[in-house]
C-alpha cells in the first residue's frame, strides 16, 4: 500500500480526498510567508510534530483501509467492486453526515475475508505509526461488521493480533485492542459478540461502542456493558460526536466508561465540563473526522482548545484516516494552525495521549519522560 503522507508542502498526497486536502491546505498554508530565508513557521511546526512521540487512542482499524489496498484485496478475494478505479472510489469520499460515511465504510469492509486480509490491513497502519512516531496505539475493531456477513470472529482477531505482535517485535510499537459493539444493532447481537470475545480475554483489553448515535443512546447497552465489566473488560464509548451532551453524561453514568471517544458535544454543558475536568475522564478527539462529517463547520470553530482550557484531558486522534483526510500527524498539524496551538499545547496533547492510555504506570512514565525530553530539546 502506498503511504498517506502529510498535509505539508512538497508532499505527494495518496489516498486523501482532494476536497478535505484542499480545505486543510488552505489553513495550513495561510501563514506560509517568509522573506528572510528562514524556514517558515508551519514547516518548523510540521517537523516538530513529526518528531514528537505520541500515542493514538481513537483509531478504527477498518477505517485505515486505503483505496489502493481495498482494490488489492478485492482482486485477491475475487470481489467485484461497483467502483471502476481507485480514483472513482476516492471521489465517493464526500460525506454530509456520519451515516453516509458508515454506508461506505461497511461496504468497503466487504473485501476483508481471510485472516491475512486483516493482518495486511493492520500492518499497513502500523507502518504509518512508525512513520509518524506513534509509539503506542489502541485500536478499535468491529467484529459484528464481519460476523454479520459470515466471517468468523477468530479470523478477524487472529489476523489483527498477529500484526500487532509483529508491530511490537519489528517496529517497537506497543498496542492494545478494543472491541466495539455496533450501536445500530440490537442488544442481543452485542451480547452474542461479548460471548464470543470471552475466549480472547488475553487479547482484548476493553470494549467500546461505535456506529451511529442517532436513535441509539448509551442506555440501550447498559446491561451489555455491566456484563462486560463483570467479565473484567475496561469500558469506553463513542458519545457526543453527532449526539448531544446528554449522551456523554449517560456514557459516564450508565456505562461506567473510563474514557469518552469524541465527546466534543460536552462543550454545550458547563456542568458536564466541570465533571469531566474534575474526574479527568479523557476525551479522544478527532478533528479532521469532525470536520469531514460536519460536526464542526470549520476547524477554526473546533472546541478542542476550549476543552483544554477547561482543564479536560483531551487527546488528538485520526478516527478513520483513510476516509477523513489524514492520520494523527495531519490532525495535530491541522489543529495547530486552525486553533493557534503552541508547541507547549502540542506537547501537552502528546502527554495527554499517554496519560489517557491503558498502559501501565511504569510504561506511561517512560513515554512521558521521552516526550518531556523531546519538548525541552526542541522548544
Amino acid at each position: 500500500m502506498k503511504p498517506v503522507t502529510g498535509l505539508i508542502e512538497g508532499m505527494k498526497v495518496e489516498g486523501l480526498k482532494s476536497r478535505t486536502f484542499c480545505r486543510a491546505k488552505a489553513f495550513i498554508f495561510k501563514k506560509n510567508r517568509n522573506f528572510d530565508g528562514k524556514r517558515n513557521i508551519m514547516t518548523t511546526l510540521s517537523e516538530f510534530i513529526h518528531g514528537l512521540p505520541k500515542a493514538e487512542l481513537h483509531l478504527h482499524i477498518e477505517g485505515t483501509l486505503e483505496p489502493e489496498l481495498l482494490f488489492q484485496l478485492a482482486e485477491r478475494n475475487h470481489i467485484q467492486l461497483k467502483y471502476p478505479s481507485v480514483e472513482a472510489l476516492k471521489k465517493a469520499y464526500k460525506f454530509s453526515n456520519l451515516q453516509e460515511f458508515l454506508d461506505l465504510y461497511y461496504e468497503g469492509a466487504n473485501v476483508l475475508i481471510e485472516e491475512q486480509d486483516f493482518y495486511d490491513l493492520t500492518w499497513d497502519y502500523l507502518e504509518k505509526c512508525k512513520e509518524q512516531n506513534v509509539v503506542h496505539t489502541e485500536i478499535f475493531f468491529d467484529p459484528q461488521t464481519h460476523t454479520e456477513r459470515g466471517i468468523l470472529f477468530a479470523t478477524v482477531i487472529n489476523g489483527i493480533n498477529r500484526a500487532l505482535q509483529d508491530g511490537r517485535e519489528k517496529l517497537g510499537i506497543s498496542s492494545k485492542l478494543i472491541m466495539c459493539f455496533l450501536r445500530h444493532l440490537d442488544e442481543a447481537s452485542a451480547f452474542q459478540t461479548l460471548d464470543e470475545a470471552l475466549d480472547y480475554k488475553d487479547l482484548i483489553v476493553a470494549v467500546g461502542l461505535d456506529s451511529s448515535e442517532k436513535g441509539n443512546p448509551p442506555g440501550k447497552f447498559e446491561r451489555v456493558f455491566a456484563k462486560a465489566r463483570e467479565e473484567g473488560f475496561l469500558t469506553v464509548a463513542h458519545a457526543g460526536e453527532e449526539g448531544p451532551a446528554s449522551f456523554v453524561k449517560d456514557a459516564v453514568d450508565l456505562l461506567k466508561i473510563i474514557r469518552i471517544d469524541h465527546g466534543i458535544a460536552a462543550i454545550q454543558d458547563e456542568f458536564l465540563l466541570a465533571e469531566l475536568a474534575q474526574k479527568q475522564i479523557p476525551l479522544t478527539v478527532c478533528p479532521l473526522s469532525n470536520l469531514e462529517l460536519r460536526a464542526v463547520d470549520q476547524l477554526e470553530n473546533h472546541p478542542l482548545k476550549k476543552l483544554m482550557d477547561h482543564g479536560l484531558l483531551v487527546t488528538v486522534n485520526s478516527d478513520d484516516p483513510a476516509y477523513f483526510g489524514g492520520y494523527v500527524n495531519e490532525n495535530y498539524l491541522a489543529s495547530a494552525e486552525a486553533l493557534g496551538l503552541s508547541k507547549a499545547d502540542l506537547c501537552q496533547l502528546a502527554k495527554n495521549s499517554v496519560i489517557a492510555s491503558l498502559l501501565s504506570e511504569p510504561e506511561k512514565e517512560h513515554h512521558i519522560n521521552a516526550i518531556q525530553q523531546y519538548c525541552s530539546e526542541n522548544a
